[in-house]
């Protein structure tokens, strides 16, 4: 039995593949120990099934990573490098966010000043070894490193890129301390001194809470599931083994939100759209995306930061808003209202739920009549009317109404959303109005319509089971494995870059025979023109390698508007990503009949649209059919979320059971 869980702020999502069908399942997250959600849902799925207590596959998207890098709860980390560039670290790059500003604090080091070490060796840029560090110097750094009370170590030497046999020495000889060792050869063998070195140093920061996370949830997996094993998401979109995962924990940092991007283009190439925008909106947060089919889908960076650390392995390119179901509102001092990025979280949550405080977002849908208190979570949580109306009363400020209150909290949230999408769409040259909106997330569908019409998206696809499609996604993706080196060849130099294609390859298909995989190998290259800062990566031919130089040009032109076939261009980086292919699903296509979905609605209520309350239907997502269709206003229930369409919006059902909305031009909260 094959489980993928995706692990939230607020809510544990499960979904296993029965007979060809879906099946979800939905918890409260325990922050305090996210296994414990897991281990529930894996009770609650694997019972009555046959046999009793199956064995279990678990595919798994965490978040521990990246509470540890914003919350700054991870290991102290000793950074080992060459003596003479302790400090490249905090020192870091010229750039600043914020240039004029003389008051931009300090971004914190995650390797304080006291844990930093250097090593007497030296290797040029070529690889030679200049100076090698004896064995003498290297038990005195050992016990340096014992003594300074170090939780993990992270080594990254000047040019070990290019020949790791020093690094290979000083790892070897701190291994003896027992704690985790990450070393940059291993993490990240790529070139640009503090991108690596800072890789390697996240790696080293992450990997004892990982470690002991994964190892428990594993241990308890096969002691409770005959033998299962447990996977992880990694950033990249791919599934990882538990044992790797631990050991570069880097590697997971969004981990749950590239299930997410997975799932929502699974479902975008079934119901047959090739540009689309994802939108996820959880509990604490909002994750959006830009996908294009013909251009290779999602896109994936190597220059990410998280919590403004770079990063620099393979991840997909998602931006994160501090706006979710439990962001806060609050007014501040001059009293302008504000909302998130604080969250309630699963614990005390929002007001409605009975133990929070302040008011959230999920309150502020609640009361303008957007969410069912009967059919939330299939009447597994009980939503509390009363004692929602008056909280929100208490803290509305200088608001006359309740529902000014809540309608501002919804507005100041949506233009955040806004903004993030405006960030990966327009700010990127990308003119959103030829996309389509996929909204996912247990509030992705309440806002959706509301963000579409913002930035005139004309479309938007609200999935089957959207609430759970980082789940869904986690389930169906493939396992990879990413490897690359740094090469620095003339762009004719095609028979060495083939030799290290051939190298790497043999490293990444014998790591998947000993997991008991198959794979493909994608071969790639990193190009630019002599002399340039930064590169491009193109796809390489086995048969016609100089394709890759081709294409170089061409790409170089589409994104900076010139090229020059004529100068000159170097080979940077060689990369494999070896691919095993998930567990293929794809749903049955029903056929489609035409009709008003009168049967599924089982309610009309007052919901607020445009500074008013107006009659609504309410529509139960299971009862409608593929070739349904109806105008707003109108709400849409299911047990993983709910849907909302302001007058002017007209939904179809598809023939794979999506929502699909022709958005109008009027209906803000």
């Amino acid at each position: 039995m094959r489980v993928a869980i995706d692990t939230g702020g607020t809510f544990t999502d499960c979904v296993t593949l029965v007979d060809g069908e879906l099946r979800v399942l939905k918890l409260f997250s325990t922050p305090g120990d996210p296994s414990q959600a897991v281990l529930e849902g894996l009770k609650q799925l694997s019972a009555g099934q046959a046999p009793a207590d199956p064995s279990m596959d678990v595919r798994h998207g965490t978040t521990v990573g990246t509470n540890t890098m914003l919350e700054r709860t991870g290991a102290r980390v000793a950074f080992v490098t060459t003596a003479g560039f302790e400090d490249t670290i905090a020192i870091g790059r010229q750039t600043r966010s914020r240039l004029y500003d003389w008051f931009a604090p300090v971004q914190v080091c995650l390797a304080p000043r006291e844990l930093r070490f250097g090593v007497q060796e030296r290797v040029s840029a070529e690889g030679e070894i200049l100076l090698a560090p004896s064995d003498e110097e290297l038990a005195a750094l050992t016990e340096k490193v014992r003594a300074s009370g170090a939780e993990a170590v992270a080594i990254s030497l000047l040019f070990a890129f290019a020949n790791p046999a020093t690094e290979r020495r000083v790892e070897a000889a701190l291994q003896g301390l027992g704690i985790p060792v990450s070393a940059s050869h291993r993490i990240l063998p790529e070139f640009r001194e503090y991108e690596r070195a800072a890789t390697t140093v996240v790696n080293a920061y992450l990997a004892p809470r990982i470690e002991v996370y994964i190892g428990h949830l594993e241990k308890r997996v096969a002691a409770e599931h005959k033998g299962g094993r447990v996977e992880v998401m990694q950033s990249s979109g791919g599934i990882l083994p538990a044992r790797v995962a631990a050991r570069e924990a880097v590697r997971t940092v969004l981990s749950g939100p590239a299930g997410g991007v997975v799932g929502a283009c699974r479902v975008a190439r079934w119901a047959g759209f090739e540009k689309i925008i994802g939108f996820d909106m959880g509990g604490t947060s909002t994750d959006v995306f830009l996908a294009d089919a013909s251009a290779g889908g999602a896109r994936l960076t190597r220059e990410s930061a998280v919590a403004g650390v770079p990063i620099g392995v393979p991840m997909l390119d998602i931006h994160t808003a501090g706006a979710g179901g439990g962001s806060i509102a609050r007014f501040d001092a001059g009293g302008m209202l504000r909302v998130g990025p604080e969250s309630a979280g699963a614990e005390p949550g929002p007001i409605c739920f009975g133990r929070g405080t302040r008011a959230t977002v999920t309150d502020a849908n609640f009361l303008l009549g957007r969410l069912d208190a009967g059919s939330f979570l299939g009447g597994g949580v009980r939503l509390d009317a009363e004692r929602a109306e008056q909280m929100m009363r208490e803290q509305r400020g200088p608001l006359e109404t309740v529902e000014e209150f809540a309608a501002g909290i919804l507005r100041v949230v949506e233009t955040e959303m806004e903004k993030a999408i405006r960030v990966i769409s327009i700010e990127r040259g990308h003119d959103p109005r030829e996309f389509a909106l996929v909204a996912f997330g247990g509030g992705g569908p309440l806002h959706a319509c509301s963000l579409a019409r913002a930035l005139r998206i004309p479309t938007v696809l609200i999935p089957d089971l959207p609430g759970a499609l980082s789940a869904v996604g986690i389930l169906l993706a493939d396992s990879v494995r990413d490897y690359s080196r740094t090469v620095m060849l003339e762009g004719d130099a095609m028979e060495r870059a083939r030799e290290v294609f051939a190298e790497l390859e043999e490293q990444g298909r014998a790591e998947f025979a000993a997991e008991g995989l198959e794979g493909a190998a994608e071969r790639t290259l990193d190009v630019r023109y002599r002399r340039q800062g930064y590169e491009l990566n193109v796809r390489w031919d086995q048969k016609a390698p100089q394709r890759a130089i081709e294409e170089f040009h061409a790409q170089h032109k589409s994104r900076y508007g010139f090229s020059d076939e004529a100068r000159p261009v170097e080979i940077v980086n060689v990369r494999v990503r070896m691919v095993a292919p998930g567990e293929p699903h794809t749903p049955a296509r029903r056929e489609l009949v035409p009709g008003d979905g009168s049967a599924a609605c089982y309610a009309e209520r007052e919901v607020f649209f445009e500074g008013r309350f107006v009659k609504t239907r309410f529509y139960r997502r299971d009862g409608l059919q593929s070739g349904d269709s109806f105008c707003g206003p109108a709400m849409i229930t299911e047990y993983t979320a709910a849907t909302v369409l302001a007058p002017g919006d007209c939904l179809r059902v598809d023939a794979f059971g999506n929502l699909v909305i022709a958005v109008g031009k009027a209906g803000r909260a």
